[in-house]
């Protein structure tokens, strides 16, 4: 018997949690190498380090095309970089599967410790 739409959304959901939790059973269960996104950051160096060259040979040859151009080759290149970073090396982690656990705001912890200080006293 198949499964119906709602049975195989439950499972893909289960799947893609578990693969954010751990990737490392994931592979071994699957028996595809997961690797960590080291190629994607290679990449976002390179383009990065191309994209600023781009940029100063626009500058040198006073072309302001090429310098646009090379500026948003580095962008990009910042943005792999970036991204892979806040990611935290896994790259199955950006499908927002489920509630992410909360952290204090920057401003509550900052009014928390304002109070300390002035109420404690």
């Amino acid at each position: 018997m198949p499964l119906s739409d709602h049975e195989k959304r439950l499972l893909a959901e289960m799947e893609a949690a578990l693969e954010s939790e751990d990737p490392r059973l994931v592979s071994t269960m699957t028996g595809k190498v997961r690797t960590r996104a080291a190629g994607r950051l290679l990449t976002g160096a390179i383009l990065a380090l191309v994209g600023m060259a781009i940029l100063l040979a626009g500058l040198i040859a006073q072309v302001i095309a090429i310098g646009i151009l090379g500026f948003l080759v580095a962008l990009v290149g910042l943005v792999f970089i970036f991204s892979n970073l806040s990611l935290g090396g896994s790259a199955s982690s950006s499908r927002g599967t489920g509630p992410k656990p909360s952290k204090p705001k920057w401003s509550s912890r900052l009014e928390d410790r304002w109070e300390r200080r002035n109420f404690d006293q």
